[in-house]
């Protein structure tokens, strides 16, 4: 893959940058973009040149707001069991022998939450936005963006940002677990380029093996996730889902009852 229309990839002194590269759409994600982001992900974490993953979206409004709604029609675009190679893309972000921090912009919402929870470590915005919203458009990640989410923030929190699809402010994250550090705005570039540095010091075959074994301990909810995932392909034909699509579309309360 020459060249890219979704995402945008920089690698240069030992950093991979990998951008998700659609503003307008607030960096939500099609089937073309996963496609492009496992390329990237593997193009980079298999090169001996690179030391550290940095992911993000493109402007300052948002990090990822998960699938984009205007490609779902009961399933996304592009391939995969739900139309979009979800798991394939979070399994990539686990599976690279690099650290993976997530610069989080603005909203990390939905599918862009999970990212951030996939991501090795995460350092956000102090006005960076996060939450589910699945329950509430007729969806929801049933592998590591719930049961890994758990791991990450604790079982009840973890429930909670499930059931009630509330809004967490940069703080709350950070006192959450969710993320590793808040700065100013205009602070994001240089405290993730100082956390690159430090993790570039320190021996790549350490880090490849440590990382290996934090994944060790949650790797069944990879298979986990694959039955949930067979689930949500029945489910997003149901006149259930479709009605949190369409009431999405249409800017009004879903009627799922």
């Amino acid at each position: 893959m020459s060249e890219y229309e979704d995402i945008l990839y920089d690698a240069r002194n030992a950093i991979a940058r990998i951008t998700i590269n659609r503003p307008e759409k607030y960096n939500a994600f099609r089937g073309k973009t996963c496609d492009e982001l496992i390329h990237a992900f593997n193009s980079a974490g298999w090169d001996k040149a690179i030391g550290v993953i940095v992911l993000t979206g493109a402007g300052n409004k948002a990090f990822c707001t998960g699938g984009d709604q205007s490609a779902h029609d009961g399933g996304y675009d592009g391939r995969g069991v739900i139309g979009l190679p979800v798991e394939e893309l979070q399994g990539v972000i686990r599976d690279v022998p690099k650290p993976v921090i997530a610069r989080v912009n603005g909203f990390a919402i939905g599918g862009g939450n999970v990212l951030v929870t996939c991501c090795d470590l995460a350092i956000a915005s102090e006005h960076a936005v996060f939450g589910q919203v699945g329950p509430k458009v007729g969806s929801v990640d049933p592998g590591f963006g719930t049961a890994y989410l758990s791991r990450v923030v604790g079982e009840k929190k973890a429930r909670e940002i499930w059931f009630l699809c509330r809004r967490y402010t940069a703080k709350q994250a950070l006192d959450m677990g969710l993320v590793n550090c808040v700065v100013p705005s205009d602070e994001l570039d240089v405290e993730v380029e100082r956390w690159c540095q430090e993790i570039l010091a320190l021996s790549p075959t350490a880090i490849a093996i440590a990382k290996r074994s934090f994944n060790a301990d949650s790797d069944s909810i990879r298979g986990i996730g694959g039955l949930g995932m067979q689930a949500l392909s029945l489910y997003y034909g149901t006149e259930e889902s479709r009605e949190g699509v369409a009431a999405f579309r249409e800017k009004r309360h879903p009627r799922f009852r």
